[in-house]
């Protein structure tokens, strides 16, 4: 279901867009040039005047948001990079719990704070993501078995092809594994406004990661939604996830990779070039899900591998870590070096779970030819 209010008679406006910073210093990975136009937003008004800016100067958008899922090219981006940093959240109880609606730059990891001290629950397993509430349904952002697809009601975008605010429920979203009809049919076609999302009072079930599991045990009694994300965020301190300037693993996407699914048969044949079985979970299709660090490690690439600027984290060999120097080439070179060892072992073609800015055509993912 879908409600639309029309805005496209908006006039021609002149939204002067400022100098634009190197998009790099924007971004988690802390690489990239600059945007051809940057405007920065604060309220959906302002949003709507920088689309019309864009429209009249059939400029393509580019969202802004936290930066944490992002490869931004070295020669920059063309176009339009739109910030948001809307900010402000509506909250309604009802039987089963709490309705929140979120601005698109409302901080993620700051918004599962509050939704835990409202001792509801829903995203305790999402805290310490770095990023904005507007890049949530896009990617359908999920950590230790829990997904915002679970708690989503509907998002308000801005329909790029007829200039109107739309709100899209749940099912229009069509949510997938780090997936979503955004990534997919309407790339390129929205920007995310706000989200709303409804959590419950209680958990529906404990979490089930065994890591996760084993850190809970340790601490006690039964946990509520606070202890949950407490002790998330640990886990994903110990792993270099959560963001921390003096981390020497700090600039990264976080998991650049996602977790692979395999046939019964591709299973058995990793299990038979490992010479031992991986975890894998066994999904409602059929497909299982095996650990693309896994993969990664038993293809022979260390924790703590570098290839000049670039290399894995010394903690989790999942994540990219872009060093002192280090250039967005650097980073698609080096993560081609990954996904290539993997294929070559395993017959396993890893996909990238960042964005790609301002390179050319894409390959398995990720871009064919580095820009320069």
């Amino acid at each position: 279901m879908t409600t639309t209010s029309d805005v496209g008679s908006v006039p021609a406006v002149q939204v002067p867009s400022r100098p634009s910073p190197l998009l790099g210093t924007l971004t988690t990975l802390g690489v990239g040039g600059p945007a051809q136009h940057f405007v920065e937003a604060t309220s959906q008004a302002e949003v709507l005047d920088a689309l019309a800016f864009a429209r009249d100067r059939k400029l393509v958008v580019h969202p802004l948001g936290g930066g944490s899922n992002l490869v931004v090219a070295d020669c920059g981006v063309p176009g339009l990079v739109l910030r948001l940093a809307t900010r402000g959240l509506a909250l309604e109880r009802d039987d089963d719990g709490l309705r929140i609606t979120a601005e698109a730059g409302e901080n993620w990891d700051e918004f599962t704070r509050v939704c835990c001290e409202k001792e509801v629950a829903g995203v305790e397993c999402l805290g310490g993501i770095p990023g904005s509430v507007g890049a949530t349904p896009i990617q359908n952002v999920g950590a230790y078995g829990q997904e915002v697809a679970e708690t989503i009601e509907r998002v308000r975008v801005v329909d790029l092809e007829t200039h109107a605010v739309r709100e899209l429920d749940a099912q229009a979203c069509a949510f997938g594994y780090r997936d979503s009809y955004f990534k997919r049919e309407g790339r390129g076609r929205f920007v995310v406004l706000g989200v709303t999302y409804h959590l419950r009072k209680r958990r529906e079930r404990r979490p089930f990661y065994p890591e996760l599991a084993r850190a809970l045990e340790i601490r006690g009694a039964a946990p509520d939604s606070s202890t949950i994300r407490a002790a998330v965020i640990e886990l994903r301190r110990q792993k270099s996830m959560v963001l921390d300037a003096t981390d020497e693993n700090g600039r990264s996407c976080g998991s650049f990779f996602v977790n692979a699914e395999l046939s019964a048969i591709e299973l058995a044949f990793v299990a038979a070039r490992s010479g031992t079985a991986p975890p894998a979970f066994e999904q409602p299709n059929g497909m299982f899900k095996v650990p693309s660090a896994w993969l990664i490690e038993r293809a022979g690439l260390e924790k703590g591998l570098r290839r000049g600027a670039v290399g894995l984290s010394s903690k989790h060999t999942l994540s990219i870590v872009a060093h002192e120097g280090a250039r967005a080439s650097d980073v698609v070179e080096f993560a081609r070096h990954v996904q290539a060892e993997v294929q070559r072992l395993f017959a396993v073609s890893l996909f990238p779970e960042p964005h790609f800015w301002g390179f050319g055509e894409l390959a398995h993912g990720l871009p064919r030819v580095s820009a320069t």
